[in-house]
């Protein structure tokens, strides 16, 4: 196997690990909106004020998400529902 066919596989078997272990890890999250800091929002706004992770203007906004724990979303004072606090 030459060098760049070793590297092609070495970085497909990679993609494949990936996609394996991206599953378990959201499943162990949820997305707890009204928690985000300012700049510190893990995705787009639901009510489309912006469409990227940090880009959140104020503390705390019911529309902006971070992905936390399971379970530990109402503990931090969020909401598992936009618009709501």
């Amino acid at each position: 196997m030459t060098a760049s066919r070793a590297l092609i596989a070495s970085a497909l078997g990679a993609v494949v690990a990936m996609g394996a272990i991206a599953p378990a890890v959201a499943a162990e999250k949820e997305k707890c909106f009204g928690v985000a800091k300012a700049g510190k929002n893990d995705c787009a706004s639901v009510v489309g004020t912006h469409s990227c992770a940090g880009q959140a203007k104020v503390d705390n906004d019911p529309n902006d998400w971070k992905f936390v724990a399971k379970g530990s979303c109402d503990k931090m004072g969020g909401s598992l529902q936009p618009g709501k606090k």
